[in-house]
């Protein structure tokens, strides 16, 4: 701390047995003697890997990540459904990320993640439905989520999981989800968390078709053999990707779904089987580390951090659309 750096410095007094008294050298810019404060930001990776079926349009994942305050990030999972009724699913999560992102800055959101959640729903014109997770981080440190459905995040600090979201949802496979239609939930409905975090802390979040196909202490292993957060995100989707495809991994969706009455015939149960397997889903990643920046308090500058312009991303990527036909 700023603080605790000044009271270590120590000048020596002028005393009449010093001959020779010269100036005190002029303080830097950024000499730990100006008052500092210190601010927590967000580092960033992301990684995208559509439903192999879904690779030419992109799949109907969307989020977006940008600077304000310590950092934001949000995902939103268009309801696949829709498609039965000649209905894009990917539009209107895409929509409703824009909007997110066209009122970040907007005077009545102020940092809110569940009033962004009401004002993008309430400008989104496109047909369909999604579920979504919003989070932002303060540069004190706090991290304000607001979720709708079964998008999830998790907090890591020191190699364990200390915080989780939890799904909504009104039955096994029905999420909570924010709808072009009345019958569907609004922010109100949100799941609202505020979490303090410190340096060094790492946040996991993704679509359903993440953790659907992932286990903790699999994010926990790949989060510790990454290098970086680009890497770690990579890593984590191709994993839940491997997972999704294979019919003999027992997956934490087919654990759930046994857990809700539903398995094989009773007749392959006598034959020792079961219901396993991964699901196969869009897949969108993001991971997130909690960086300490210092600004002299008296210039506003940042001394250290990462910049990077806010931006807007559709899950329709052409990495993650080459990354499927390979």
């Amino acid at each position: 701390m700023a603080t605790s750096t000044a009271s270590r410095l120590w000048l020596p007094r002028p005393t009449a047995s010093s001959p020779c008294l010269r100036p005190p050298p002029r303080l830097s810019r950024f000499s730990p003697l100006r008052a500092a404060k210190l601010e927590s930001v967000l580092s960033i990776g992301t990684h995208v890997i559509p439903h192999p079926r879904k690779v030419e349009t992109g799949g109907e994942d969307a989020f977006f990540v940008g600077d304000d305050g310590g950092g934001v990030f949000a995902i939103a999972d268009g309801v696949s459904g829709w498609a039965e009724k000649n209905v894009n699913p990917a539009l209107f999560s895409r929509e409703l990320m824009a909007n997110s992102s066209t009122f970040l800055k907007d005077e009545e959101v102020s940092h809110d993640p569940q009033i962004l959640l009401m004002k993008a729903h309430a400008a989104t014109s496109s047909t369909g439905s999604a579920t979504a997770i919003i989070a932002m981080l303060e540069k004190t440190g706090t991290l304000k989520i607001a979720s709708v459905g079964d998008c999830g995040l998790k907090v890591i600090r020191k190699g364990q999981v200390m915080f989780s979201t939890c799904p909504q949802e009104h039955y096994f496979d029905c999420p909570y989800q924010l709808s072009s239609e009345a019958i569907g939930q609004t922010y109100k409905d949100a799941l609202v968390c505020t979490v303090h975090l410190m340096e060094g802390d790492i946040i996991v979040s993704g679509s359903d078709g993440f953790f659907d196909n992932i286990f903790d202490q699999e994010i926990l292993a790949v989060i510790s053999e990454s290098p970086g957060i680009d890497e770690s995100a990579k890593a984590l989707a191709e994993l839940a990707r491997k997972h999704s495809v294979d019919v003999r991994f027992d997956s934490p969706y087919s654990m759930e779904a046994r857990s809700r009455g539903f398995d094989v015939p009773w007749w392959k149960k006598l034959l020792g089987a079961k219901l396993t397997g991964g699901k196969m889903d869009d897949i969108t990643v993001i991971v997130a580390q909690v960086n300490i920046v210092v600004i002299p308090d008296d210039e506003g500058a940042i001394v250290e951090r990462e910049k990077g312009a806010e931006k807007v991303t559709v899950a329709a990527t052409a990495t993650a659309s080459a990354e499927q036909k390979g």
